[in-house]
């Protein structure tokens, strides 16, 4: 009798240290959202300041590409932005001197009418400066609409050196080399003081912190899940260890494929399968491309 207590003490610690081969309900591989991030400018790399495994936040600016010659370029267009916007016409100024006349004439015209009402002047005089008088005012009108004219000829020039300013600043932003997400880097592949081209890959950068686990179910098993259900997650560690997690269902897809050779199904038998995604809180010990099997949390 105590050696049969023995061997069932030695079985269920067995037990409890190893799963067995089924003591899942499917299998997969670990991924993160990886990113490679390019350059957008051309020019030497005049700072660029990461390393592989370094953890950077979403926008952190990591280095910068030549902007001496962008920056020359903008200080010439803000130039010439000034001496287009010097060109502008004053309207009331251009036009002064004209309504000067207008006004000089309109009270000749009324001092011939108090002369004319005391007979000491003829309709004549009256008549002429009238004649002078409409002759000023469109003299008046067509000088405003010349002035006009040219003010917007010169204001859509100025636009135009605007947009031209803006493009160039667009640029100097690019120069800049930021992280796209949170995340670690994971390769870098230029060094400060290289020269870069756009679109040369800079370095890679994945979100390590939120991994996805790319699990394949079989048919009978689809109908057990749903989008945002937990799941258990067990990663290895270890010979015969494994981690426990807590997973979430984020995506299940639509189309059956064929059993991947590197991944075992509960039903080996099964040829097509269902991918989904799960996704998993890292604490640190999962790894890009470890294999990780799920328990469904079925009530």
């Amino acid at each position: 009798m105590k050696r049969i207590l023995i061997a069932a003490t030695i079985a269920v610690l067995f037990t409890g240290c190893h799963r067995n081969k089924y003591d899942y309900d499917a299998s997969g591989t670990f991924e993160a959202t990886e990113i490679i991030v390019s350059s957008e400018a051309t020019g030497r790399l005049e700072w660029f300041d990461i390393e592989e495994g370094d953890l950077l936040s979403a926008g952190q600016q990591v280095g910068l590409v030549d902007t001496v010659q962008l920056h020359l370029n903008k200080l010439q267009l803000q130039a010439n932005r000034q001496s287009v916007g010097s060109r502008t016409l004053d309207i009331s100024r251009q036009i002064a001197a004209t309504r000067q006349q207008i006004a000089t004439q309109e009270r000749e015209r009324e001092r011939t009418q108090r002369l004319i009402a005391a007979d000491a002047a003829n309709t004549k005089q009256l008549d002429d400066i009238d004649s002078d008088i409409e002759v000023l005012k469109k003299q008046l009108s067509a000088q405003q609409e010349s002035i006009q004219s040219s003010n917007r000829s010169i204001s859509g020039e100025a636009e135009g050196v605007e947009a031209q300013i803006a493009s160039v600043e667009d640029r100097i932003f690019r120069s800049r080399i930021s992280s796209p997400i949170e995340g670690t880097v994971l390769v870098k592949y230029a060094e400060q003081g290289e020269y870069t081209t756009t679109g040369m890959p800079l370095f890679k950068i994945a979100d390590i912190q939120n991994m996805i686990l790319r699990a394949y179910v079989t048919a009978p098993q689809l109908t057990q899940l749903k989008i945002g259900q937990q799941v258990t997650v067990y990663s290895d560690f270890g010979d015969k260890a494994s981690r426990q997690y807590t997973g979430t269902i984020t995506w299940i897809s639509d189309q059956a494929e064929f059993t991947p050779k590197t991944i075992q199904t509960k039903d080996e038998r099964a040829n097509l399968v269902y991918a989904v995604k799960i996704s998993v809180p890292n604490d640190g010990y999962i790894k890009i491309g470890m294999y990780g099997d799920i328990k469904f949390n079925l009530q």
